[in-house]
């Protein structure tokens, strides 16, 4: 059995983790108001964050080309904006902690929800956990850069293993 016991230094510590928890509720609150919001617009062309289904909308064949629409505007801003926003959120949040000293971008906060929002608004078949779990992690990051308290990376970590240790295929 391990030793369990703390230190004063974990009072600090769980403070900031309280605080990102409140920070990543309300970022799934806004994230739903969001897509309620591109809801709206994509489908009933009209202002308005209630989350609405989009199966009772009047755009008849029209309706196929809203999800490519939300598709191009996220692959603008891929593009553009920041590659990080690509992909499920949680697969990327894991990555940044074991490759990358638990880093991540600060627009990745900002740009992650947003194209989530837009994504899923249009008619994608994606949920909102990744996007809230990037977002709470891209926030954690940045207060515990802030606060001197990411992991450094040794030297061995950031090389690939050898191919001798890797196990071969038959």
């Amino acid at each position: 059995m391990g030793d369990f016991t703390a230190t004063w230094h974990i009072i600090p510590l769980s403070g900031l983790a309280i605080c990102i928890g409140v920070f990543s509720a309300f970022v799934a609150h806004w994230l739903l108001r969001l897509i309620g919001l591109f809801t709206n617009l994509f489908f009933y062309q009209r202002w308005g964050t209630a989350l609405v289904s989009p199966a009772g909308n009047r755009l008849g064949a029209w309706e196929i080309l809203v999800p490519v629409i939300g598709a191009l505007i996220v692959g603008m801003m891929a593009r553009y904006g920041s590659e990080r926003i690509r992909g499920h959120g949680i697969p990327e949040a894991i990555e940044a902690i074991l490759l990358k000293g638990a880093k991540v971008e600060p627009r990745v906060a900002v740009l992650k929800p947003l194209s989530a929002a837009i994504s899923i608004g249009s008619g994608g078949p994606f949920g909102a956990e990744g996007p809230i779990i990037m977002t709470g992690g891209a926030f954690g990051s940045l207060i515990a850069q802030f606060s001197r308290r990411t992991a450094p990376i040794s030297e061995p970590e950031k090389r690939p293993p050898p191919p001798e240790t890797l196990p071969r295929g038959r």
